[in-house]
């Protein structure tokens, strides 16, 4: 995140939930007009005590917009909202796509900026909920080289890097980047969860498991953060299990397409699935530990 910009921008950023909240304080933060819409305008409340403007409507929250920022579930939920958005759209408007949505989606959300003249940004987010909040995402981007003067410095609001990966984001080079980094983080979280259940099951301590892998390469951050959450039953959601579940199934239908076969990924999808039917679909997705009991 870097310090408030000389020249403020007018954006709106539409879906203010887990990730979208922080983005939203962090580009006030740094001195932009933010509008923000939420589908449910309470959630997105809490953010006018940061300088933030709450609009009703989609369309409101884009008129005459410099930048719109998506931050939402899927790629039908961005379309269905773009379209609620459009009355208030401005032509040559910067859109950047930060959902994780899939290669598939972006045929159509590419072909909506086309016809209401947006420069539109295949620009998914790396991060969670304390990395959104904390304005240090990586940021990957992909689009034309005019609409970088405009989302470069909301990019480093929001961001700690930016990765630009070319100026065609109609074929998502980003979005199939964002894929390949998500079944990584999915595959270790999935990993996690189930030595900490086996850990149990054997009845074994798991701090003697951590001892065993202390300091060497095997000893990931991520492991020992998602462990401690699992140990202390600590679930509040920096990325959801049903918000896993949809990227999980996006990953394997990728592969699917690339005549990749990705057994891991779709054993992890079905974990996801098990965890989200025992009733910890809102949970961070390290509930996908449940998944290894029956019980749940």
């Amino acid at each position: 995140m870097t310090s408030a910009t000389t020249t403020p921008l007018t954006v709106a950023l539409l879906g203010t939930g887990i990730m979208g909240a922080g983005m939203a304080r962090n580009l006030a933060a740094a001195g932009h007009r933010v509008r923000a819409w939420n589908r449910t305008k309470a959630r997105a409340q809490p953010l006018a005590g940061h300088g933030v403007t709450i609009a009703d409507e989609a369309a409101d929250a884009v008129r005459d917009a410099d930048a719109v920022i998506t931050m939402l579930l899927d790629g039908p939920s961005v379309l269905q909202v773009m379209e609620a958005a459009a009355p208030g759209l401005r032509e040559g408007a910067v859109w950047a796509q930060t959902s994780t949505v899939g290669p598939e989606a972006l045929g159509s959300l590419a072909a909506f900026a086309r016809e209401h003249g947006l420069l539109f940004l295949d620009s998914p987010v790396l991060g969670t909920k304390a990395v959104a909040d904390s304005g240090n995402l990586t940021v990957l981007a992909a689009g034309p080289a005019a609409a970088r003067p405009v989302a470069q410095p909301l990019f480093d609001a929001i961001g700690a890097k930016t990765m630009w990966l070319g100026e065609d984001g109609t074929d998502g080079p980003a979005s199939r980047l964002k894929l390949v980094l998500n079944g990584w983080v999915l595959a270790v979280t999935h990993a996690t969860g189930e030595a900490m259940a086996l850990a149990e099951g054997l009845d074994v301590d798991p701090d003697r498991f951590y001892e065993a892998l202390d300091g060497g390469a095997l000893d990931l951050p991520y492991l020992r953060m998602k462990g401690a959450a699992i140990r202390g039953r600590d679930f509040a959601p920096s990325f959801t299990v049903d918000a896993a579940l949809k990227d999980a199934r996006l990953i394997v239908a990728a592969g699917e397409s690339a005549g990749v076969r990705l057994d891991l990924a779709a054993a992890g999808a079905e974990r996801f699935r098990r965890a989200a039917a025992q009733g910890h679909g809102g949970e961070d997705m390290a509930a996908s530990y449940f998944a290894s009991f029956d019980g749940g």
